[in-house]
């Protein structure tokens, strides 16, 4: 061990797997299963919205969301995380994790709920209260990707960190797929109930009224996993690489981990007052220090989130297209309302089921051996490949082995920088990824439309097709191959060794004293 390390923070790099380590994973894991639910169910029921809410008499084809409305209904709350990311990764580092973790949480919860209570007397006014509502209910949403993935980092040890904070992660997967499911079961409940004519055969009947309350309760799930971790966010102690490298409180940063980690741990203030003022330790995100230290890394994380987010939600978002080409799901004139939000739901379960899931956590087994570095490029490579895969016969949907890449942009950006900045440059890496989400989730509505004017979407301009917008995504994938060689391996590295906040000869350590941690009987 460095003779500069704290103790505190050494105890938790070579602390041994713990019920703790279990427990913040669960606790910060729900805020990513809550994430990914809230912003990929939004998705499997906007044709439903069209048909409640635009249906045209006469129209031989069911209602569509326009293009601005469909546009501001799948894309505001990716503009809403994007300015949470930015806010919340830097509250976190001002005023600590734990401070802002609750925020986040009962934003997320009450905007979820009010998200499927917007009521009015217009269609417009119900999709701009919508819209209102999951502006908020994203700006939660960001507030949690850099508090989480920093949590996680700072809690875990140095041999498994990886796979920990992979793990939290890995719970979007289970949200997405949950998503799914909510769908199937609230739609078949009301097709069983409510029966309807395909479209077809009667355009007004094939809507039944009940189905405006379907698309309510399957937004409204997403606040039950959130208010149930609550309690346990605000009972989580503040991490010790905060409370101890920012706040510069050793005494409280020793007497949490003592409890976590059923040690004694002597509080090292001294130690501490000459780390924080070490030349590693004093220069902030905008100095030149920052930019020579770690300045081509922020711009590594941040460039592979983008091109990531790009790829992995426009496939999402136009997935449901995807389906419909391939014969997955008939037209939408041959079913009825909740008929097509059954099929939609059950196609996207069970791509989660089959790629994305076993993707995430392929990763969770994998990362601390193979290494961030090497599974970001092999996932980048993987995806350029079943991209073009998909382009190529246009008939094979293995698409979704991108849940093996997503994990590595999370991870990295929680582990690479200081303590005092690590929680404003996850927020910026994340951000990055939310502005390709919002180009992936605005352009490619537009992109993926039937070159064929007379074959688009109501009211959609001819666009480049699903395929052509696939080669696009290919090209995206292979730019994040080359921007992840400005990504460092942080494999096995304590995360001060990582952003240089311990380095040799910086410190001059004014206490004589022993310092010591020493495992005491339970």
């Amino acid at each position: 061990m460095p003779n500069d390390q704290l103790q505190v923070l050494n105890a938790l790099d070579v602390a041994k797997t713990q019920w703790y380590h279990f427990t913040a994973i669960v606790i910060a894991g729900m805020g990513f299963f809550t994430d990914a639910y809230d912003l990929f169910c939004i998705s499997l029921v906007t044709k439903l919205l069209g048909r409640i809410y635009y249906h045209v008499d006469g129209s031989p084809k069911p209602g569509n969301l326009p293009p601005n409305v469909s546009a501001a209904v799948t894309g505001v709350a990716f503009c809403g995380t994007l300015a949470g990311q930015l806010f919340f990764g830097w509250l976190g580092d001002k005023m600590g994790r734990k401070r802002v973790y609750g925020m986040t949480l009962m934003l997320m919860v009450i905007c979820s709920v009010a998200s499927g209570l917007s009521f009015s007397k217009s269609p417009t006014s119900v999709m701009a209260t919508l819209c209102f509502f999951r502006f908020w209910l994203g700006f939660g949403i960001g507030g949690d990707y850099p508090l989480s993935a920093t949590i996680m980092s700072e809690y875990a040890n140095k041999k498994t960190r990886g796979a920990f904070i992979a793990a939290v992660f890995a719970m979007q997967g289970f949200g997405i797929l949950t998503g799914g499911m909510v769908a199937i079961i609230v739609s078949a409940a009301f097709k069983s109930h409510y029966k309807a004519p395909p479209y077809s055969v009667d355009p007004i009947a094939s809507t039944v009224p009940q189905a405006d309350y379907v698309w309510r309760l399957i937004l409204m799930f997403g606040a039950l996993p959130a208010a149930m971790t609550y309690y346990s966010r605000m009972k989580m102690p503040e991490t010790a690489r905060y409370t101890a490298l920012v706040a510069k409180n050793a005494k409280q940063a020793a007497s949490d981990m003592a409890k976590v980690l059923q040690v004694e741990i002597e509080a090292e203030q001294d130690k501490v007052e000459a780390l924080t003022k070490s030349e590693a330790n004093s220069f902030g995100l905008f100095s030149h220090e920052f930019m020579r230290r770690h300045g081509l890394h922020l711009l590594g994380t941040a460039s592979t989130w983008f091109l990531l987010d790009i790829a992995f939600y426009s496939q999402n978002l136009f997935q449901k297209d995807i389906f419909g080409a391939i014969g997955w799901i008939p037209k939408p004139e041959t079913m009825s309302a909740i008929e097509e939000v059954f099929r939609i739901a059950r196609a996207q379960t069970l791509i989660a089921l089959c790629g994305t899931v076993p993707g995430y956590w392929f990763t969770v087994g994998l990362i601390d051996i193979i290494g961030r570095f090497k599974i970001q490029l092999m996932g980048f490579f993987f995806m350029t490949v079943f991209m073009l895969g998909l382009a190529f016969p246009y008939h094979h949907w293995t698409e979704n082995h991108i849940g093996f890449l997503v994990i590595t942009t999370f991870i990295v950006p929680a582990e690479i920088f200081p303590a005092r900045l690590r929680s404003t440059c996850h927020g910026i890496s994340a951000a990055s990824g939310k502005a390709g989400a919002i180009i992936g989730a605005f352009g490619f509505l537009y992109a993926a439309q039937n070159p064929d004017k007379s074959k688009t979407d109501h009211g959609y301009p001819a666009g480049i097709g699903v395929r052509n917008s696939l080669f696009v995504l290919a090209g995206v994938n292979a730019l994040g191959f080359l921007f992840t060689l400005l990504v460092p391996e942080s494999k096995g590295k304590s995360l001060e060794e990582m952003s240089g906040e311990n380095e040799e000869g910086e410190i001059e350590v004014v206490s004589s004293e022993p310092s010591y941690a020493r495992t005491v009987p339970v």
